[in-house]
């Protein structure tokens, strides 16, 4: 039986080789303007499982998906994808580089004006010159994988917002992608849908075999998904591994996190002059 190991994926075979990781930061650091993002972060993402990437908000999920897209461009360090360094691609090798990428944007993000079919079309139809008999059987399977075949010639408006966010992943795997990025899939998700949304990401990445990193504040439903998690905190990682080890954190931070607490490092109030100083002033602001 394979043996989840964090970072890696091995079979249990004698001196078996390591797989180089699918993604990888390697000394990342980035910002916008004076404010800092990412101060020197290295983490891996092994090749064909579910990696979450957690934290407080503004911690940098999403600038971690931006950065494997090249959306932006670490400031130092190296994102590597399948081992190439993405900030130094060209317009050719970043554009085939990501022709291998699905992303499920938040909330869906489908074209409202499209029906659903001709959403989950639209890559096929900008990317290929494939037939448009060809198309329209791609689109029906890509639909069938998420139970939507059916409502194919429904608009946006007309589905509900599980089933616009299944119309959307059906749009992210339009391509084949080998790797697939979800930003907060479960966001604003009723408990049926959100139990939907995570089996698919789950079912998906088996059958297909893809690598997927999902960005979510949903912790239970995240980590009953995930081979592997980190956790972004301050700039760095303040915890990687298994579900079960990042759960048994003695860090303060996941502690407080991986359990809601109000109280700890992330404290509940702004930082603030005293109170006595505040309230004690008459001069003071109101």
């Amino acid at each position: 039986m394979p043996e989840k190991v964090p970072g890696f994926f091995i079979e249990m075979e004698p001196a078996a080789p390591l797989p180089h990781p699918f993604v990888e930061f390697r000394d990342v650091t980035f910002g916008y303007g004076a404010r800092a993002i990412l101060g020197g972060v290295s983490f891996a993402v092994p090749r064909g499982r579910v990696t979450a990437l957690m934290g407080a908000s503004g911690g940098g999920k999403t600038t971690v998906l931006r950065l494997i897209g090249r959306q932006q461009r670490a400031q130092r360090g190296e994102v590597l994808f399948d081992g190439q360094d993405v900030g130094k691609l060209d317009a050719a090798g970043l554009y085939k580089a990501r022709r291998r990428m699905g992303m499920l944007f938040q909330f869906g993000a489908l074209f409202t004006d499209m029906s659903v079919f001709d959403n989950v079309a639209f890559p096929l139809r900008e990317h290929t010159q494939l037939s448009e008999a060809l198309v329209r059987d791609i689109v029906l399977m890509k639909l069938d994988a998420v139970g939507l075949r059916g409502a194919r010639d429904l608009m946006p408006s007309e589905v509900s917002g599980g089933m616009a966010r299944r119309v959307a992943l059906a749009r992210a795997i339009a391509l084949d992608p080998d790797l697939v990025m979800y930003d907060e899939p479960f966001a604003g998700l009723d408990p049926i849908s959100l139990g939907t949304a995570a089996r698919l990401i789950r079912q998906l990445n088996d059958t297909l075999g893809l690598t997927s990193i999902v960005v979510s504040h949903d912790l239970e439903e995240t980590f009953r998904i995930a081979d592997h998690v980190i956790i972004l905190a301050n700039g760095g990682i303040a915890a990687q591994g298994k579900p079960e080890e990042v759960r048994e954190s003695a860090d303060p931070l996941v502690h407080q996190f991986v359990n809601a607490l109000p109280d700890g490092p992330v404290h509940f109030h702004y930082p603030v002059v005293g109170i006595e100083e505040d309230f004690g002033n008459e001069g003071g602001r109101a």
